[in-house]
């Protein structure tokens, strides 16, 4: 999984018990944050939410006190991490609703964007579980992803599900998510109203392709590839179909 470090220049001040960024951190400081932030990311993305402090850790080269300093729980760097995507790709729908006129356009153009991003990996799990009854003993989502092995001496890449567990909700997690599932909504509801989209689509379902249209491959191109691929797919299922006869 490859991520842009320019993303991540803003990381400057230490969250508080929150989650939330107030105080100025020294250059070493920073660079040691902005690390676990790359790393939590690319190991989140390939395991899941489920995985340990401790990968992130290993795959930040920095101690696992390091990234307790910064983050008191695992908890805060989950909502993190959530928080950024969530407003990752409410930007992206923003974005393909403000320059695309055609619905059908609009809403392939923000799938097309997000799934080439590698955004989806990482939504919140309550996000994910659009439409799954609440009501359920400790409801998950279940969303494929890409375990890479630590050798990659011609070892086959293994598809497994992972389990996102619940973590703790907090209001501006409700506020990000809301904003999301609005503008995404907006998509959907275009494209449907124009007769482009399936009837029966929901915003749970783009959701659900964005975040199995993005497989972590070691190659950069074979990723690429796979990713433009499967969306190929995914968007011809979503489109409606004349009725014959």
């Amino acid at each position: 999984m490859h991520i842009q470090s320019s993303h991540w220049s803003a990381a400057v001040a230490t969250p508080d018990g929150n989650g939330g960024r107030n105080t100025p951190l020294r250059v070493d400081a920073q660079r040691n944050l902005e690390h676990v932030l790359r790393a939590a990311r690319e190991v989140f993305g390939e395991l899941g939410y489920g995985a340990p402090m401790e990968d992130v850790a290993r795959r930040a080269r920095v101690g696992v006190g390091t990234v307790y300093r910064r983050f008191p729980s695992k908890d805060v760097l989950v909502r993190r991490i959530a928080e950024e995507e969530t407003a990752r790709l409410t930007e992206q729908a923003r974005t393909a609703l403000g320059q695309e006129d055609e619905p059908w356009s609009a809403l392939s153009r923000f799938l097309r964007t997000s799934v080439a991003s590698g955004a989806g990996r990482l939504l919140p799990p309550q996000v994910l579980r659009v439409g799954v009854d609440v009501d359920a003993e400790e409801p998950t989502a279940r969303v494929p992803h890409q375990r890479q092995p630590g050798a990659t001496g011609g070892q086959l890449h293994e598809l497994r599900l992972v389990e996102q567990r619940p973590v703790v909700v907090e209001e501006r997690e409700d506020s990000g998510a809301a904003a999301l599932l609005e503008v995404v909504g907006r998509l959907v509801d275009r494209a449907r109203a124009a007769g482009e989209l399936r009837a029966d689509v929901t915003v749970a379902d783009v959701l659900l392709v964005i975040a199995t249209a993005a497989p972590s491959l070691p190659d950069a191109a074979q990723q690429a590839a796979a990713s433009s691929r499967l969306l190929d797919i995914l968007l011809e299922g979503l489109r409606s179909r004349p009725t014959i006869g």
